[in-house]
């Protein structure tokens, strides 16, 4: 019996890469229940992601790829929380610019679950936006979270360095569009969509 839930909290702060830096919004998820959660990306500052947790216990630290704007706050949280953190090492040249002294816990990779609150998260490894980009899919809630890979309106942007939009065009197409259509996207950035909704946006 799954008792799981999802909860939303925005953090804000700059996104820094190729030498610009951008103020950004970024959406955290929480997916769990009154006793345990599981964080999707931990941006900026561990402060308003630890008020979401609210004391309950944190499983894991999932983060969907290596911009500085989905882990800045990573290795505080896990300080915070003890709770492991998964990266997807192919993004670890990312990870090493905002994290030189510290390290990941665990490799996500393709195929990785995680079990919480009687719901099953799955790792999608969906290159493009980054090497290491990676979605969970989460069956159970009718939902995935997509990061920076399928935002509403269409794929994450493919200008900078280590992204490529062919690459990211294949990810969803083959690993997104391929879900039911009426599953629910929570994206890194801005609002929910869903898969169907998104397929007249790939082009």
């Amino acid at each position: 019996m799954s008792t799981a839930r999802i909860d939303k909290t925005v953090v804000s702060g700059v996104f820094s890469l190729d030498g610009q830096d951008f103020d950004v919004d970024n959406n955290v998820w929480l997916v769990g229940d009154d006793s345990e959660v599981l964080v999707i990306d931990a941006p900026h500052d561990a402060a308003p992601i630890l008020e979401a947790v609210g004391g309950r216990t944190v499983k894991a630290i999932v983060l969907t790829h290596g911009h500085n704007d989905h882990i800045t706050a990573a290795v505080a949280l896990r300080e915070a929380t003890g709770a492991p953190i998964w990266f997807n090492p192919a993004d670890r040249m990312l990870w090493d610019v905002v994290h030189p002294d510290a390290a990941p816990d665990h490799e996500l990779a393709e195929g990785t679950r995680f079990e919480i609150a009687g719901t099953t998260l799955t790792a999608l490894h969906t290159p493009g936006h980054s090497p290491g980009s990676t979605c969970l899919h989460a069956p159970d809630l009718n939902t995935v979270f997509t990061g920076d890979t399928l935002f509403c309106g269409g794929p994450g942007a493919t200008g900078r360095s280590y992204s490529d939009k062919p690459t990211i065009l294949e990810s969803i197409r083959a690993r997104l569009l391929t879900l039911h259509g009426d599953t629910v996207v929570k994206t890194g950035h801005g609002d929910d969509t869903t898969v169907a909704a998104e397929t007249d946006n790939i082009h």
